[in-house]
């Protein structure tokens, strides 16, 4: 079975991007290409844990909603949220209303500026889980890899939620950590371009 599809501009693409309409759109522009900004890191890993049991359709497609609900994903400004803050997020329809989930973010907002604390950036600490190059020649199938168990394992300890290796993989594919794309996607080789040029924080 072929990891690809033709998309309508009649360039291969992965499979998955297929999958429904918006997707093409994220997997050309965003998906695997590396990413340095703390507040786009903490984004997809609050909207990764956000997904665990859902689609990422239903997640992308409330995207903008989740910024508006989060402040943008600051997590400065996440990690002062309040009670009354906890039950306008329960109240908001236009976002997963997960009470789990919801104070995992504002759980994670704090840790999240302890690494900042500690390391400089979150970029900084997520990068210091990039795989071994000889670790990243082929597209993965697995759903989850040693990078994300060591670095779900790493987070946890250091009181992130919702934060499973599972998750955390899907969050490194995203991230550009790893290049995912099938091979013969259009794509790949402009994430690797991405990936050659890029400098690690």
């Amino acid at each position: 079975m072929s990891d690809l599809f033709n998309a309508p501009d009649g360039q291969p693409r992965c499979k998955w991007a297929g999958g429904a309409p918006e997707f093409l759109d994220y997997h050309d522009r965003e998906w695997g290409y590396p990413v340095t900004d703390d507040i786009r890191l903490f984004e997809k890993l609050c909207l990764e844990s956000f997904q665990s049991g859902l689609s990422w359709r239903t997640i992308l497609a409330k995207r903008e909603n989740f910024r508006a609900a989060f402040a943008g994903f600051d997590f400065s400004q996440i990690a002062q949220f309040t009670d009354a803050d906890r039950e306008r997020l329960l109240a908001d329809a236009g976002i997963v209303r997960h009470k789990g989930k919801i104070d995992a973010v504002i759980n994670n907002a704090a840790r999240a500026k302890e690494v900042v604390a500690e390391f400089g950036s979150l970029a900084r600490y997520i990068w210091s889980f990039e795989p071994a190059a000889e670790d990243l020649a082929e597209p993965q199938t697995a759903s989850t890899s040693d990078a994300s168990v060591a670095l779900s394992k790493d987070l946890k300890k250091r009181g992130w939620k919702f934060v499973g290796p599972t998750t955390v993989y899907a969050f490194l594919q995203a991230m550009g950590l790893i290049n995912d794309h099938a091979h013969g996607c259009s794509v790949r080789e402009k994430a690797e371009a991405a990936r050659q040029v890029f400098q690690k924080p």
